[in-house]
Formats: C-alpha cells, structure tokens, sequence
C-alpha cells in the first residue's frame, strides 16, 4: 500500500494536533493577536538552559499517518526508543521537548527523524482543564488558577472535601486506593526478590505519602488548599491564599513535597493547618496522562493508544546484575578513568608546587 494510500485510511499527525487542541478547548491554536498565549519560555537563569514549550506538534510530518499513539509525562531517548520498539508513531508528552534533553544528548531531529516517529506536547496548555488531580486527593475545586501571582505553573486550587473524606488519613487511604499503590508496591517487590536486593527502591513509591503537620485523625476541615511546591509556591504563597480564603485548614502539597523543616510547612503549622503530601511526580502520569489518553482514544477511534510510564530505579553499585556487570564497571574505572583522573591531580599538584614563592631561607640556600 503506498504511503498516500495509508494516509487516506489511517488518522495522521494533523488529526492528533486537531484532536489535542479540542481536548485543550483549543489552546493548541489560540492566539491573542499575533501570538499563542500558551507559548511559554521557562528560565531560571542557568545560562543556556532555557526552554520554550509550544503546544501542539513539535517535530514530525502532519501527514504521517498514526496507528498507534502514546502519552507520556516527559520525552527521553528511552521514550523514543520504546516508540521505535513497539510500533509507536507519534507521542505525546505533557511537559516540555528539548533539543539534546529529550533525545539522549543529540538533537532531536535526527533522533527522531531515524525512527520517523512525531511528537507532540501540552503542558501549562492542558492545566486547570479537568478535576482529576483534585478529585483522587479528595475535593472538589471552587478555585483553580494555573498562573497564581502571574506565574505561568505555580498552579493552586482550593475546594471542599468530598462526601466521606473527612479526616487527613481519608485523603491518603483515598489516594492508595484511587491510584491502585498496592501494585506498585507489590512490583517493587518483585523486582527486589529477582535482584536479591532489598536496598532497592525506586521513584514510583518511595517518596512516600505522609503527614507532615498534624495527625492522620485530624479533621480535614471545610476548606483544603491544594499547592506544589515545584512551582515556587512558598510562604508567601501561602500567605497571601490564608488571606484570601482564610476558612483554609488543611494544606496538600502534591506532584512534589515540602521539606518538614521548611519555612512554608513551619508556617502552615503554627497557624494550626494540617499539612500533607499526596501524589508524587511519578503518579502524573496517571492523573493527567490517562484522561488525557482516554479523551484521545475518544476522538481517534482507529488509533491504538497507550500510556508510556516511567520508573526510575536505584541500585546500590555493589547489587547490580549478578557479578559480569560489576567486573565490567570496576574494570573500566580502574584502568581507563581513574589513571585519568591521577593524572589531573598530579598536574594540578605540580602547578601548586610551581606556583608557590620560595621562602627567605629556601632563597638564601
């Protein structure tokens, strides 16, 4: 069948953007004036490491047609590999594609353009467009603002409980239950069983869930503020959001977690606030990625779509593989890096020797 022959029978990359801009309430193709609002630069100052996230199609043929399509949290070479791998001809990815970043340090074009697969984003484009992130964490919003203070990401939202959630332990049962957290752990488990490695963990479960102002009895109160700490929300934040809606009593932080030290978590507590962490970033995939998934299999009914979920895992050196792995490392090391890194340190110590003034009894000698 030739390629113009599939394009006619077979949805393309063109029916993703269109079917990704109706998901977003057409945030995809917005413009006010001569720009797209949701074009967003982020910068923090790190020279060289700015990026522009631009929702819709960022590299691929809008003709290119789509048998199966995958929704992801945010693009690396593994992603695109396991596109490769898995008939994958186009993903989705919620948070930002960078050149090099996203593609194992080349630029993303010739990565991408090895296995012809496209790749789309929609990050701040899809906050605020659903209630499902709120909704496992045990409330409903009344007030859901994606760029509080002006900040394009520093999403808060404030809402009542739901019926039945009434204590802080009510909103992490709700959580282990909504998210299924037994499988993770109960995976974790395996693999620590094949590995013969309990000091295992790995970032779909060890964040952990937790109280870190209050008691799992406390009540939740009429009132949840619903923040992420990643974002820069702060004690400032906090403060001005108490002055706004002062009959806040309980605060989650979720996606990231406050340190139990810090200024913000201190200050929700001495005001007497209940404080906890819910979801981790590992859980994002899920409650944005799903609906996300869920509403694109709705509207391309011919394409196959799956969900690309990450699990980073952390192996102490000494358990990795069964024995071949660590000899191989350890080998590498020893006769090619470290002869290198002993030869730095002795030009560097003779540069000090060079460098240093003799003294006036060295001089006289």
């Amino acid at each position: 069948m030739t390629k113009e022959a599939v394009s006619q029978t077979c949805p393309t990359v063109a029916d993703v953007v269109a079917a990704l801009d109706g998901l977003t309430g057409g945030r995809v193709t917005s413009f006010d004036g001569d720009r797209n609002p949701w074009v967003i630069s982020k910068d923090s100052g790190i020279p060289g490491k700015a990026v522009t996230e631009r929702p819709g199609l960022v590299w691929g043929a809008s003709d290119r047609a789509v048998r199966r399509l995958a929704v992801a949290m945010t693009i690396t070479e593994h992603h695109i590999e396991l596109a490769y791998a898995s008939g994958v001809d186009a993903i989705v990815a919620h948070h930002p594609i960078a050149d090099a970043a996203s593609s194992g340090g080349v630029a993303l074009a010739d990565y991408l353009s090895l296995y012809g697969v496209a790749v789309l984003e929609c990050h701040e484009a899809f906050h605020g467009l659903h209630p499902g992130m709120a909704h496992l964490h045990g409330h409903r919003p009344f007030y859901v603002n994606p760029a509080y203070d002006g900040v394009h990401g520093l999403v808060v939202m404030v809402g009542r409980p739901l019926p039945g959630v009434t204590t802080v332990g009510d909103v992490l049962a709700r959580l282990n239950a909504g998210l299924e957290r037994s499988l993770d752990l109960r995976i974790l488990d395996g693999e620590r069983a094949v590995r013969q490695c309990a000091d295992l963990v790995d970032s779909a479960t060890a964040p952990g869930m937790r109280v870190l102002a209050g008691a799992p009895d406390d009540p939740l109160g009429e009132v949840v503020l619903h923040a992420f700490p990643h974002t820069g929300f702060g004690e400032n934040q906090l403060a001005q959001l108490l002055a706004e809606y002062p009959a806040i009593s309980t605060v989650i932080f979720s996606i990231s977690a406050a340190a139990p030290d810090s200024a913000v978590v201190a200050s929700a507590a001495a005001r007497g606030l209940n404080v906890l962490v819910g979801s981790t970033h590992a859980s994002e995939v899920f409650e944005n990625g799903l609906p996300l998934a869920f509403g694109l299999s709705a509207l391309l009914p011919n394409v196959d779509v799956v969900l690309f979920r990450d699990r980073v895992v952390s192996i102490p050196i000494n358990s990795v593989g069964t024995g071949a792995l660590r000899e191989y490392g350890q080998t590498m090391a020893q006769e090619h890096l470290l002869p290198l890194a002993e030869a730095v340190r002795a030009r560097a110590a003779a540069t000090t020797v060079a460098a240093t003034p003799l003294s006036h009894s060295e001089q006289a000698s």
